[in-house]
């Protein structure tokens, strides 16, 4: 079973309900994604982070071909 947890809002207790979630099974994996505040790790302590840059292409418009969507 796969579980995402997310909102767009901060302060939802997004990190307080995944945490839980995964302490549940010691067979689950934890995954922060938050781009943010990815501080699920001060609740597990773990050893032997892996941690992964990751960058997103930004789309530019092309302002001559642009018409305001209208």
């Amino acid at each position: 079973m796969k579980i995402a947890v997310l909102s767009g809002k901060g302060g939802t207790g997004k990190t307080l309900v995944s945490v839980n979630l995964a302490a549940v099974s010691k067979a689950s994996t934890y995954i922060d994604c938050d781009v943010e505040e990815p501080n699920g790790h001060l609740f597990f302590k773990p050893e032997g982070v892996q941690v992964e840059e990751i960058s997103v292409k930004i789309p530019k418009v092309d302002e001559e071909l642009c018409n305001g969507c209208r």
